[in-house]
């Protein structure tokens, strides 16, 4: 079995695989090959896996891959509609499975807490030998909305809970369909009207996924409904938030902040006229810990075992 690891990011993704391989020991997959896919280059391969690059129909034909797996959750940089015509299927490991969606919730937390702390400014000061200041707020008893009832939505909401937060959370479908949620947050809106379901609320974590119908969902008005000195985090996908609408938004102060582990381009430019803003942007490592990797390995081979045994592949998405 030949894996095309596709891109060259993520670089810690081939020594955990390389480590789930040896740890399943799964007969059809003994001898396996991890082959790295650069941009414009197309080896013969088995499977294809997006590492912050693109997959679409013209590579799959050259690669002659017949199996496209994720290696995490986001299938955005796959083109769906081209596998399918194919015949590839596609799937992912779910965050809930893996340990994944317990990062990211971490990390939507300390993001949200840095800007309330104003952990930059509190960093700077300590090298001008400032001692208490700056002034920062509290996350008790702030009012978060967290876009995305899924299993990241989740996960964040019961650790927002803890520290006293009122959570609001915002899903696609009647609150019966999230049950897993509906335990957790505070309150439950439908995203079909995204500013009247910010309305009251502190600040926004975007933990949803990117498809056609959430591309550019957070804009103008969804953030000029939030309440004055409010927040906005993003461990979702950078394109779900409107980047001119959020520049605006913290240049008018109407935003206190932002925290973004994904951006609209990744890597981020660093002279992006954003990061001159209020901004803490960490680079896309909400899933990356040494725990969810080990998760997330161990699902993508057992799912590749599952492909070369001619078994039926889970939790595909096309």
């Amino acid at each position: 079995m030949r894996i095309g690891l596709v891109g060259g990011g993520f670089p810690a993704v081939r020594s955990c695989l390389e480590a789930a391989l040896a740890e399943l020991a799964i007969p059809e997959l003994a001898g396996t090959e991890l082959i790295d896919v650069p941009n414009g280059s197309a080896p013969a391969v088995d499977v294809l896996s997006p590492l912050g690059s693109t997959i679409d129909g013209a590579l799959i034909d050259a690669c002659g891959a017949r199996f496209v797996q994720q290696f995490g959750v986001g299938v955005s940089g796959v083109d769906l509609d081209a596998a399918r015509a194919r015949g590839v299927p596609v799937a992912n490991v779910p965050g809930g499975d893996s340990g994944n969606a317990t990062a990211v919730a971490e990390l939507a937390v300390l993001l949200l807490l840095a800007l309330l702390r104003r952990v930059d400014e509190a960093r700077a000061n300590v090298a001008e030998k400032a001692v208490g200041s700056p002034m920062g707020v509290m996350l008790s008893g702030r009012r978060v909305a967290v876009l995305g009832t899924g299993d990241i939505g989740v996960e964040l909401a019961s650790r927002l809970a803890a520290f006293g937060v009122h959570v609001v959370g915002i899903g696609r479908r009647d609150a019966d369909a999230y049950p897993a949620a509906a335990a957790v947050v505070g309150t439950y809106r439908r995203a079909d009207d995204l500013p009247a379901a910010l309305t009251d609320c502190d600040d926004l974590v975007v933990a949803c996924p990117l498809t056609e119908a959430t591309r550019g969902l957070v804009a103008e008005a969804a953030l000029a409904a939030l309440r004055p000195g409010g927040h906005l985090v993003n461990v979702g996908r950078g394109p779900v938030v409107d980047r001119d609408a959020l520049l605006a938004a913290l240049r008018s102060g109407h935003l206190a902040g932002a925290g973004l582990d994904v951006t609209w381009t990744e890597p981020i430019d660093p002279h992006d006229e954003l990061l001159a803003e209020k901004v803490v942007v960490t680079p896309h490592v909400g899933g990356i810990t040494e725990e969810s990797y080990a998760g997330m390995a161990r699902g993508f081979v057992a799912n590749v075992g599952r492909f070369a045994r001619g078994e039926e592949i889970r939790h595909r998405v096309a």
